[in-house]
């Protein structure tokens, strides 16, 4: 689908500004509403491209346990679109996926209703031009699939929160040039926001330290339980997680900006949205996973299964990356996983599409060093990329196989619900263009208080110590940036 907007082009120096040009610009954006971030970690990080920025959105969808609630405000030009605001009605009661895909097909309905400059974007290489922007949490997986309900919800944040946005910032690094698309309307509005001083920020701060919600012995227990499962023949592998939490202050913004700066990854996000008490929420991402990528129909999935912490030394770190890409388990992890989600892709793409170009390839990071694979696909005639996310939610690097038996495990061992943890963060442009993380790496900000989560999949032969430990070292790192 092609729509005409308005381009204005905002040439930026990235080697004289540095990441400062995505980042000051948001920070005079995100006292605005349901402000939203995509962030791709430039320029400390080699690989990401671009940076998106909206806020302002013209509905917002929350979906949960109890269905859908579809909320405002619509800009005072779009009160009079009876059809637009008849549909608003009708979506909160559509099943999950349906509601989002016709949530979405409003926006062109709606944008035609304004003058707008004619500028054909079909050719242009940008990612996202309007659409939904938001997260689907791990929970919104219990919208799609049959699951027990027997752990704790104590953070409560919908399964799933996508604003519909008319308007993008996008920072396109590999040209160095920014690009707002907008309506002239919209376009005047943006820029006289982007004038204005960035708010004053109070630090952040944790009032009591991170403290585990299961002891080391829980862990323990746990992680026999699962070999016990293992060994039965229930699963192949199975994901377990712990939960650190610690009292907190300040601004969840300046929050981001540490954890940024400590582990800058090419799938990090940043959300914050007022709840229905008028208390903030944040998701603080920066997740070095991609879920699901749609690009004219091309599909893409990097699954991450196997780590090692960074070495001290060149020589440590240089041993453990050959560790890592040496290890038999770790290979057999990641292709049990590779199986999976070719699976899950099998399922909406056209036959004989799916591919793995790349098997157990070596990605390092600040913190830690991955083995990461890549399956590539096509869409079937007559999918999109909504029956994408549905057929795939949540990723299986973070669930395990088989995906449903290891969901019923998982919400039988883990004390309390994953809330944001290992959903996923991303857009869905009008265009049928979509791409989501995998919110490993993720904090989630809630009524004074800071949850860090840091897991790993299990197969038969995993040692308790070393899988313990290796879910310290995934988050070690963001415990510290954050004290």
């Amino acid at each position: 689908m092609t729509i005409s907007l308005e381009i204005n082009a905002l040439p930026y120096a990235l080697a004289a500004e540095d990441e400062a040009s995505t980042l000051s610009r948001f920070a005079r954006l995100r006292s605005r509403p349901d402000a939203v971030l995509l962030d791709s970690g430039q320029p400390s990080l080699a690989g990401g491209r671009f940076d998106i920025i909206s806020s302002d959105p013209l509905a917002v969808l929350e979906q949960g346990p109890h269905g859908g609630k579809l909320t405002g405000p619509l800009p005072e030009t779009m009160r009079d679109l009876s059809q637009f605001s008849e549909a608003l009605e009708r979506l909160a009661r559509l099943p999950v996926i349906e509601a989002q895909r016709q949530l979405l097909t409003l926006l062109p309905q709606t944008l035609a209703g304004e003058e707008l400059a004619q500028h054909d974007l079909s050719a242009e290489d940008l990612p996202f031009i309007a659409g939904l922007l938001g997260y689907w949490s791990y929970d919104f997986g219990r919208a799609l699939e049959d699951l027990p309900a027997t752990t704790e919800d104590d953070i409560a944040l919908p399964w799933a929160r996508l604003g519909l946005y008319d308007w993008a910032l996008i920072s396109d690094h590999q040209r160095q040039q920014s690009w707002l698309i907008a309506s002239p309307q919209r376009r005047r509005q943006v820029l006289e926001w982007l004038e204005q001083p960035a708010p004053r920020s109070a630090d952040f701060a944790l009032d009591t330290p991170f403290s585990p919600l299961l002891d080391r012995a829980g862990y323990g227990e746990r992680f026999r339980q699962v070999m016990e499962y293992l060994h039965a023949g229930d699963c192949y592998q199975i994901n377990l997680t712990q939960r650190f939490s610690a009292d907190c202050s300040g601004d969840s913004w300046d929050a981001y900006l540490r954890l940024r700066q400590a582990t800058p990854t090419p799938y990090a996000g940043y959300l914050s949205w007022q709840d229905a008490k008028g208390e903030e929420m944040a998701i603080v991402s920066v997740s070095p996973e991609r879920f699901v990528e749609v690009n004219h129909r091309a599909v893409e999935t990097k699954p991450i299964k196997g780590t090692r912490a960074r070495g001290a030394t060149p020589e440590e770190d240089a041993r453990l990356a050959a560790e890592l890409l040496e290890s038999p388990k770790d290979r057999a992890e990641n292709v049990m996983i590779v199986d999976l989600l070719r699976n899950d892709l099998g399922r909406v793409s056209a036959p004989g599409s799916v591919k793995v170009p790349s098997l157990c390839a070596l990605e390092s990071y600040a913190n830690v060093h991955h083995s990461v694979s890549t399956i590539t696909s096509t869409l079937d005639d007559g999918r999109d990329a909504l029956d994408l996310l549905g057929a795939a939610f949540p990723g299986g690097s973070i669930t395990g196989a088989p995906k449903i038996r290891a969901m019923q495990i998982i919400e039988e061992l883990e004390p309390v619900r994953r809330s944001a943890y290992c959903g996923s963060l991303g857009y869905l442009d009008i265009r049928g263009h979509m791409d989501t993380s995998i919110a490993i790496r993720t904090a989630v900000i809630a009524e004074g208080q800071v949850h860090l989560w840091g897991g790993g999949g299990l197969v038969a032969d995993s040692e308790e110590e070393a899988e313990y430990r290796e879910s310290l070292a995934k988050i070690q790192r963001l415990m510290e940036a954050l004290g």
